[in-house]
Order: structure tokens, then C-alpha cells, then sequence
């Protein structure tokens, strides 16, 4: 029987399919290279060796894309044929609950392995991602908290591990050990995208936009090359500093360049582009064009039953480019879903819904039922979708909605919750600003 770097038991391995599958999961841990072609080395090298396919499900199950979707499933269907350990079986569980969209199912039941099999660093990646995408930001913190004294710098990717931990800790508010952590996976590993983005999303939080121009300029060499899956959501947050600056042009040049210039159709990379633009369009640029682009490509994966928060995203560029009918498809989707499960049927007809009907108001000048809708809307987390970080566009939509509305004490209750957070963010100080020439009229 061979093992993995970790230590952990490998069914139907050869030793040159374990090489290739050493560098796959090595790519999906610093987002970068090609991890799926190598995986298919593997396999081809090795035909019944389970966790090649595991991984390779994995990859493609949570992408959050329906294509990857159905490949997932496939690929799940020939996993099952093979002679299986007893952790390869608890994968094939995890794999079987997340593809049926129940992700927080699958998320416990990774909480459950990654106990019995601590230093299995395909189920702890899986199981923080599983984590992101429902936006629980105890478990991204915990679920490597309860495993970490297990791991050392004598284990490979044990940098990986403190990476996942650092963005835990940011989550939950720890932003003190959160950057010490990240800066000390970095220096174990310069390459760890999850890493540096872990200490991005601190300096975001705490309002040091100069700070995070620094970081991420000082570093840009180690996230930004072409074969980094990363790279435009880290230009995302680029722009997000400046925006935080007021630095709207500066902003705006990073979504026609590194953001957008390729024209990605990665769900992820769309998701970015389409948050970049509307916090844009609250600041009155006109992006028709733009948005006519976007749009056009977020035909292939919204279809308002795989991942609520993908579809919303989906919903400000129909908006942008004037596309109704498209919104109403979303919006219909939404309200038919029923039920308990699939978990995802839930979250759309509960947190989904009422997110973009909020969005959709407030683009079609109904600023006090986008209020309505998105004062409620915006307690998203612990259901699904990303990081604070990104969730703070409901927040800033909610804030502008009021301020259009005329709704004055909710107005300056939002304005200040703003400004407690980040008092010299220039787009806060627009609001305070507003506010007060509405009290001296």
C-alpha cells in the first residue's frame, strides 16, 4: 500500500500516478498551474487509483458552475466502482451530499473525516471551501483549529494549512493572529495564494486601503502571473482599495485590464467582475458596454438552482445591460423553490430571494422597498456565499438606498455602523457628507 505526502493510505496507486497526483493537489493548494491536467495524468498512469478521481470530483464540485456540476457526477459514478479504503468511502459521502447541493451536509460530514484523518489535506481544503461557500465563518476558523496541533513544519503542507487558518481567523475578527499567521505561511511558501489572500482581506477589513495597495504591489509577482487561478480576485481587491480611496478611475482601469480583459467565463472571476461594477455604478460611472459583456457570458451558469449567490451576481449584470426577462428567470427560479432539499432550494427561496428583489428595486429607482428587502437580506451570513468582504455590497447598496429614499434615521444608522468600521474610507465619507447637506437643506 503507498502512501501520500501526509501519510495517508492510497488505493490503486502507482508510484509515478502518485508523483503526477502530488503535483495536482500541490496546484489546487496554491491555485495555480494545472491541477485537472495533471490529475488526468494520473489517472491515465493509474486507472483505479480512487483519490485521483476523488480529487478530480472535488475540482470540479466545487466550482459552482452546472457543467462542472454534471462532470462531477460522472466522475463521482466511476469513483464508486473502485476498490475504496475506509477514508476513501468517507470522501465518496462528502462528494455524494455536496453534488445533490446539500453543502452544509457535506461540510459536517468533512468535519467528521477531517477528525478521523487530520492530516488529510484534500479534506481540509475541500471542507474550508465547503465552508467559504456558505459563509460559516466559525468552521473556516475551527475546522483547522481542531486539527492543527496534529501538523508541523516537518509535514508537507503544513504552510498550507496555517494559510486556511489565517482566513479563519479574519473571518471570525481575529485579525491580529489572522495576519501573523498569514505572514507566517507566506514565509514558509511565497506562492500561497490563500495566504496572501488571507492577509488582504485583514487590511480590507481594518480600512489600511494604503497598507493594502502596499501588500499587494510588494507581492504582485508571486499572485498575478497567468497560470494563477487567483489572480483576478486579487486584482478585485486591488480595486476595492482604491475605491476606498476614491481612486474610481484607478478602479476602473483594473476591471478593463487584469479583470476583465481576458473575458473569463470562471464563475468566480465573474463574480468579482460583476461586484466591481456595481459598486461602480453606486458611484454614478455609466458601464452599459460593460455590462452587456458580462451579461452575455453569465448565461452559462445561472440557472437559479445551483448557487444562489453565483445567480445574484448573475442578476446585477442583466440589470446593467437591460436584460428583464432574464432577471424574471432568476426571480421565477428563486420563488418555485421548495422545500428542505436540496439545501441550495432553501437558500434561494429564503436568503436569495429577497437579495435580489432588494437589487432589483433599487435599480429600477424603488429605493425604499430596496431598503426593505435588503435590511433583512443582508444578514446572509451562515446561509451561503463568500467572504465579508464580498457580502458588503448589500451593505453599501442597502446604505445608498436609504440615502436615495430619504429614510433619514436608517440613513444615519447605516452611516455610522459604516464609519465605526471604516471611518476613512472615502466611500463612507460620502455618505456622511451626503447626509449632512440633506440636514442643512
Amino acid at each position: 500500500m503507498v502512501s501520500d505526502l501526509q501519510g495517508n493510505s492510497v488505493s490503486g496507486a502507482s508510484t509515478a500516478a502518485l508523483d503526477l497526483y502530488e503535483g495536482a493537489n500541490r496546484a489546487f493548494n496554491l491555485y495555480r498551474g494545472d491541477p485537472i491536467g495533471l490529475i488526468d495524468a494520473a489517472i491515465e498512469a493509474a486507472p483505479d487509483f480512487a483519490m485521483a478521481h476523488i480529487l478530480k470530483a472535488y475540482l470540479y464540485g466545487v466550482a459552482t458552475e452546472p457543467d462542472a456540476t454534471l462532470e462531477a457526477r460522472a466522475i463521482l459514478g466511476r469513483a464508486k466502482t473502485l476498490s475504496l479504503n475506509e477514508r476513501e468511502k468517507s470522501h465518496i459521502g462528502v462528494l455524494e451530499l455536496l453534488l445533490a447541493g446539500n453543502w452544509t451536509a457535506a461540510a459536517l460530514a468533512l468535519d467528521r473525516h477531517n477528525i478521523n484523518y487530520p492530516l488529510d489535506l484534500v479534506g481540509l481544503q475541500c471542507g474550508h471551501l465547503m465552508d467559504f461557500y456558505r459563509a460559516c465563518a466559525r468552521n473556516l476558523r475551527d475546522r483547522i483549529s481542531r486539527v492543527l496541533p496534529g501538523w508541523s513544519a516537518a509535514i508537507p503542507g503544513y504552510s498550507i494549512v496555517l494559510g486556511m487558518y489565517a482566513f479563519g481567523l479574519e473571518e471570525c475578527g481575529d485579525y491580529g493572529r489572522a495576519e501573523a499567521t498569514g505572514r507566517q505561511a507566506i514565509a514558509l511558501e511565497p506562492l500561497d495564494c490563500w495566504a496572501h489572500h488571507a492577509v488582504t482581506h485583514v487590511m480590507e477589513m481594518q480600512g489600511r486601503a494604503e497598507d493594502g495597495v502596499g501588500w499587494m504591489r510588494t507581492r504582485e509577482a508571486c499572485w498575478s502571473g497567468e497560470d494563477n487561478f487567483f489572480r483576478v480576485h486579487n486584482w478585485w481587491h486591488l480595486s476595492l482599495y482604491h475605491l476606498d480611496l476614491g481612486n474610481v478611475d484607478e478602479a476602473l482601469r483594473l476591471y478593463d485590464g487584469p479583470i476583465r480583459e481576458d473575458r473569463s467565463q470562471v464563475a468566480l472571476d465573474m463574480i468579482d467582475a460583476s461586484a466591481l461594477l456595481w459598486r461602480l455604478s453606486l458611484l454614478g460611472r455609466d458601464l452599459s458596454d460593460r455590462w452587456q459583456e458580462l451579461a452575455d457570458v453569465w448565461d452559462q451558469h445561472a440557472d437559479g438552482k445551483l448557487y444562489p449567490f453565483n445567480d445574484w451576481h448573475a442578476v446585477m449584470a442583466y440589470l446593467g445591460s437591460g436584460r428583464d426577462q432574464d432577471v424574471e428567470r432568476i426571480l421565477a427560479a428563486f420563488r418555485a423553490a421548495q422545500g428542505e432539499t436540496p439545501e441550495v432550494a432553501r437558500w434561494a427561496r429564503h436568503t436569495g430571494l429577497p437579495l435580489v428583489e432588494g437589487f432589483v428595486a433599487f435599480w429600477r429607482g424603488d429605493y425604499a422597498t430596496a431598503a426593505e428587502r435588503l435590511h433583512g437580506a443582508r444578514f446572509i451570513v451562515n446561509s451561503f456565499g463568500g467572504s465579508h468582504a464580498q457580502r458588503d455590497i448589500i451593505d453599501w447598496t442597502l446604505t445608498e438606498a436609504a440615502v436615495r429614499a430619504g429614510i433619514k434615521p436608517l440613513a444615519e444608522a447605516l452611516v455610522n455602523e459604516r464609519q465605526a468600521l471604516k471611518p476613512h474610507s472615502r466611500v463612507n465619507c460620502g455618505f456622511l457628507a451626503r447626509l449632512h447637506q440633506n440636514v442643512s437643506r
